[in-house]
């Protein structure tokens, strides 16, 4: 298996493939070309992410943040449960490659 290949054809719609489901797990590689979140809509997971970009360009806010992250290969963010978050755009000329990890989080403790 390889991440980076075969990828969806230039016109097909954001990809999302689940590569490994465990409980309290899951494991997906996400393809986007253009693609952002609807206007007004947040994330706000009842799972924590990490998700990596291997390949393109997004960019992501924060409800909790001024600023917008610029993530490109190599960036990754760790995303705490219920922490609203958006895609605020994806590289439309090249395929933006995620790894996202989905756990359950438990906080530890202090």
């Amino acid at each position: 298996m390889n991440l980076l290949s075969p990828l969806p054809a230039a016109e097909a719609a954001e990809q999302v493939d689940a590569l490994l489901t465990w409980p309290g797990l899951r494991i997906e590689r996400i393809v986007s070309r253009g693609q952002a979140s609807p206007p007004g809509f947040w994330y706000d997971q009842t799972e924590a992410e990490w998700v990596m970009v291997l390949a393109g360009a997004a960019r992501l806010r924060f409800a909790d943040e001024t600023e917008v992250r610029v993530l490109g290969p190599g960036d990754w963010v760790d995303i705490a449960p219920h922490r609203r978050h958006r895609v605020e755009w994806t590289d439309p000329t090249v395929a933006t490659v995620w790894l996202a990890i989905f756990y359950r989080w438990i906080r530890p403790p202090g």
